[in-house]
C-alpha cells in the first residue's frame, strides 16, 4: 500500500534527523541557559537546564537506539538480553523526568506566587537542585517494573538460504505487562496533563486578581521593577513549554488509551496501516518525540533575553560594540562629574569657604 510505505519511508528518515538535531540543540540550550544571561531567575535557569538534559537522555534512548534502529536495521542490538528491558527502563525514566520536571516546575511556580514562606524556601538555588534530582531520581525508580513487560524470544530466520536463531525483544501479554503499563500511561500522561492545567489556570486566575487591586500607572512602576518582571517573564516561558507540551503529548496519550481498549485483543496488527488508528498512533509518536527538540524554538519567540544573548553569541561585533558603547557613555559621565567639580572649585565662594 502507498501510504504505508510513504509513512515507514518518512519515519526512517524522521528519527534519525530528529535525534542528530534535537541532542545538540538541547546541549546548545543548556550552554545558553546555564552561561549566559538570559535574564531568567535561577530557579528557572535550573529547572530548564535540567529539562535541556533530560530531553537529550530521552531522545538519546527512544528517538536514536529505538525507534531509529528500528526502522533501519533489521536485528538492532537491544533485542539480545538483557538490553532489551535495560534500555525499556531507561526510555520510561526519562520520559517520566522530562514530564515531571515541567509539572514541578508548574506547580513550585504557583506556590512561590501564593505563598512567602515558599518563595524564601524556592529561592534558594540547593533547594531546587535537592528537588530536581529527587523528582528524576523517583521517575527512574518507578520505571524499574518496566524491565519486565518485554520479554526476549528466540526465533528461526532464513537469510541467503541458512536458517538461523536470533533473539527478538517482544511485549509480553500478560496482566503484569498490561498493568504496568496504564499505569505508565497514566503517569505521563493524564496525571501531568490534569496538573498541568489546573496549576496554570490557578497561575493566570490568580496575575489576574492580583492585575485588578492597581492601578494603571502602578502597574507600569510594577512591571518596571527588575524582580516583578523576572516572574513574569518565568511564568510566560513557563506557560510556552507547559501548554506546547500538552498540545504535542496529548494525541500520544488519546490514541494509545484507544488502542489498549477497542484494539486490545492478541491477533491485532500495530503495522497494519489499513487501520487509521495505527496511522494516527505513529504520528501521535512523532509529535511526542518532537515535543523534546522544541524547546530551543519555543525560547528563542517567547525570552527576549535569550534571543538577545544568541544574538551576540553568533554576532560577537554586537557584543563588542555594546560594551564599547557602555564604557563611551560611562567614561562620560565620569569626565562630565568631574569637569562641574573643576568648574565648582574656581568658583571664589568655593575658594573662600575652603
Amino acid at each position: 500500500m502507498p501510504s504505508t510505505n510513504l509513512l515507514v519511508t518518512f519515519q526512517k528518515f524522521f528519527y534519525p534527523i530528529l535525534s542528530g538535531i534535537g541532542i545538540p540543540v538541547n546541549l546548545f540550550t543548556f550552554y545558553m541557559i546555564r552561561f549566559r544571561k538570559c535574564e531568567m531567575s535561577e530557579t528557572a535557569i535550573i529547572y530548564l537546564s535540567a529539562l535541556a538534559i533530560v530531553d537529550c537522555f530521552y531522545l538519546l534512548w527512544v528517538a536514536l537506539l529505538d525507534l531509529s534502529l528500528s526502522f533501519l536495521l533489521d536485528h538492532p542490538f537491544w533485542h539480545a538480553y538483557p538490553w532489551c528491558g535495560i534500555l525499556t527502563f531507561l526510555e520510561y525514566g526519562s520520559l517520566f523526568s522530562s514530564t515531571w520536571i515541567v509539572v514541578v516546575f508548574t506547580i513550585e511556580r504557583y506556590l512561590v506566587l501564593r505563598m512567602t514562606k515558599v518563595k524564601m524556601h524556592f529561592s534558594h538555588s540547593k533547594a531546587t537542585v535537592r528537588i530536581i534530582l529527587a523528582v528524576v531520581l523517583l521517575c527512574h525508580l518507578v520505571a524499574i517494573p518496566d524491565y519486565w513487560i518485554n520479554s526476549v524470544t528466540m526465533f528461526n530466520y532464513t537469510t541467503d538460504g541458512e536458517n538461523i536463531t536470533l533473539p527478538r525483544c517482544f511485549y509480553e501479554n500478560t496482566m503484569f505487562s498490561t498493568l504496568v503499563v496504564w499505569i505508565n500511561t497514566f503517569i505521563s500522561g493524564g496525571i501531568p496533563f490534569t496538573l498541568i492545567i489546573v496549576f496554570n489556570s490557578l497561575i493566570g486566575y490568580h496575575l489576574t486578581q492580583a492585575s485588578k487591586m492597581f492601578t494603571k500607572e502602578q502597574q507600569r512602576i510594577i512591571k518596571g521593577v527588575t524582580t516583578k518582571g523576572m516572574v513574569r517573564r518565568t511564568i510566560l516561558l513557563l506557560f510556552t513549554v507547559s501548554f506546547t507540551f500538552v498540545a504535542l503529548c496529548l494525541p500520544r496519550f488519546v490514541t494509545y488509551c484507544i488502542l489498549r481498549t477497542a484494539y486490545n485483543y492478541p491477533d491485532f496488527n500495530r503495522d497494519d496501516y489499513n487501520l487509521s488508528i495505527n496511522v494516527f498512533g505513529d504520528i501521535a509518536i512523532m509529535l511526542q518525540n518532537l515535543n523534546s527538540t522544541t524547546n530551543f524554538l519555543l525560547y528563542c519567540m517567547v525570552s527576549k533575553g535569550f534571543r538577545q544573548e544568541l544574538r551576540n553569541l553568533l554576532k560577537p561585533n554586537t557584543r563588542a560594540k555594546e560594551l564599547g558603547s557602555h564604557f563611551t557613555q560611562t567614561t562620560m559621565k565620569v569626565f562630565s562629574v568631574t569637569g562641574s567639580k573643576m568648574h565648582r572649585s574656581r568658583d571664589p565662594v568655593d575658594v573662600v569657604h575652603n
